[in-house]
């Protein structure tokens, strides 16, 4: 499977109480079709008492179950919680983009959508040196305030 069918076929699910667990996931979504995968975040902050970040991930085999899931499953109780199930988002890359641990102008996609062609490169080189040299060419007369006598 593609990665992006894997994530057409993968809903979020949000607002999970401290007590779901994968299992709990796995056996509230196992209605709506085969589930592939079951991802609970665990919580990075050492300091937090809870076991996860309070949302989880759940991919199933089909995208027409993922979708069944949602219509049936958005706003519903889970342990006490209303929970928020949506279309899961593509992940955005740590190299891509703004905040990203690339420059800009190296990301691969930043490439694609700025290059130039090399005769334009070649016209703008040519162009630039068609300008003339002395900057104040042009200015002559210019050096006197008011208007221009008659």
């Amino acid at each position: 499977m593609t990665d992006t069918a894997r994530w057409k076929s993968t809903v979020y699910i949000g607002g999970l109480a401290p007590v779901v667990t994968a299992a709990n996931l796995h056996d509230a979504f196992i209605p709506f079709g085969e589930i592939a995968d079951v991802s609970l975040p665990k919580n990075e902050n050492p300091n937090s008492t809870d076991p996860h970040r309070g949302f989880a991930y759940v991919e199933f085999e089909d995208a027409e179950d993922a979708k069944e899931a949602i219509d049936n499953m958005d706003q519903s109780e889970l342990f006490g919680r209303v929970i928020k199930v949506s279309v899961a988002k593509v992940p955005k890359s740590a190299d891509s983009g703004l905040g990203a641990k690339k420059a800009l102008w190296e990301q691969e996609s930043w490439l694609a959508e700025n290059a130039v062609a090399e005769e334009d490169r070649l016209a703008h080189e040519q162009a630039q040196n068609t300008r003339p040299e002395d900057p104040m060419q042009g200015l002559e007369g210019l050096d006197v305030a008011g208007p221009k006598p008659e």
